[in-house]
């Protein structure tokens, strides 16, 4: 029997994917639920799976645009794998068997050892010809390449296209149309991180042996959003053509970086989550966006994004809003700086703060209060108790 492994409906608004990554080979002989490739979303990766076991045949090609119900691949069910355990057994014989091949069409002059041909699949890197015989590419050739990446390319002019992805297009045109459908605005501040580096250097340690998980710098600042969005309703709210919508709650997109490109994963109610819960969500969703396992819920919905661009080192940027979504804050590079405190010149940890923001929907005076607070609490944190002075929040002031 031949059954026919389909794209599968990932989402009501996802009409393609793209074939990301071929997991087996064409002719292998596949277990039920062994994992075949990996599909790409305009949203997420995920992965898809041996309806049944069998001999595979592969249909789609890498990098392939599909539709939802289009043919991925056939599996002949009539010819079944080996047991696993069998099958474990008799691998060694067969890899010993099968030697490292590399298509010669780059190497002009010479062919590469299988111990070099093997270093230039792991690595990437090629070079046309080597110290051996017959310009033959040896692994010493390719130890120099890898130690010296410069060394290949000089003199070179190559050039490669590839299909963008769909996740990647998807990303293009969102940001596109933040940039020409919105009144976008950016205002700036500093804020002095001391504080909060003398928080986390007094109780990183016992906080990673109790819970399990880093002290960082994003509970701090999801904090401090949240008690200002609660003051700041419309820089929490999004529009939906001429309609806004008010947000009584805080779910935090978080920008995360992953081996597919810039991803936007959801806390949901952060303004009702401990720091313990925001450092375990932040945790969860970083480790599932590079791991390519977050799920369209996931990355859906999300009232107010930060990014943390300072982790790569930006001293200051100003961020895409993150439609449709009012306003995204910026972190970047914390940088020991010369600045006036209490009437001297001191060397402390400042880190530049950007909000971009929709300039239809929030006023200038809004935008520039609401990071003045983000700004007052991340100084004193103990403000990030009430959000505000702890002795004001007392005597109600």
């Amino acid at each position: 029997m031949i059954l026919e492994i389909k794209v599968p409906v990932v989402g009501e608004t996802i009409s393609e994917v793209t074939l990301a990554k071929w997991l087996k080979k064409d002719g292998d002989l596949v277990h039920r639920d062994e994992i075949l490739c990996e599909l790409e979303s305009e949203k997420a990766t995920f992965e898809l799976s041996a309806e049944q076991a069998g001999k595979l045949s592969v249909v789609a090609t890498d990098k392939a645009v599909l539709k939802i119900g289009d043919v991925v691949a056939r599996i002949d069910t009539s010819i079944q794998p080996l047991e696993k355990k069998e099958e474990s057994k008799s691998k060694p014989e067969t890899d010993l068997k099968k030697p490292d091949t590399v298509s010669e069409k780059n190497y002009a002059t010479g062919t590469p050892s299988p111990a070099a041909a093997k270093m230039i699949r792991e690595s990437g890197i090629e070079i046309n010809t080597g110290s051996g015989k017959s310009g033959r590419v040896t692994k010493a050739d390719m130890l120099t390449a890898i130690k010296n990446p410069s060394v290949k390319k000089s003199g070179t002019r190559d050039e490669r296209r590839e299909q963008m992805s769909s996740l990647r297009k998807a990303v293009s045109k969102h940001l596109v149309t933040a940039k020409n459908q919105t009144a976008m605005l950016t205002t700036f501040n500093e804020v002095d991180m001391k504080p909060i580096m003398d928080i986390r250097n007094q109780f990183k340690d016992a906080f990673k042996e109790k819970h399990g998980v880093s002290l960082g710098f994003m509970s701090f600042f999801a904090k401090a959003v949240c008690n200002a969005l609660q003051e700041f309703p419309a820089v929490n709210a999004s529009l939906d053509g001429d309609e806004i919508i008010y947000h009584d709650y805080c779910d935090i997109s978080i920008a995360v970086s992953t081996p597919k490109g810039l991803v936007v994963p959801v806390i949901r109610n952060a303004e009702s989550l401990s720091m313990v819960e925001i450092e375990k969500k932040v945790a969860e969703l970083a480790k599932k966006g590079r791991d390519n396992k977050l799920s369209l819920e996931e990355m859906t919905g999300g009232t107010f994004t930060i990014s943390n661009g300072g982790v790569f080192g930006s001293l200051m940027s100003t961020p895409i809003i993150n439609i449709p979504q009012v306003a995204i804050l910026g972190m970047h590079k914390i940088q020991e700086r010369p600045i006036a405190f209490n009437g001297q010149v001191v060397i402390r940890p400042m880190m530049y703060l950007a909000l971009s923001y929709d300039h239809r929907m929030i006023d200038g005076k809004e935008s520039v209060t609401f990071l003045v607070r983000l700004k007052e609490q991340l100084e004193n944190p103990s403000h990030l108790l009430f959000g505000q002075d702890p002795m004001k929040y007392l005597l109600d002031l």
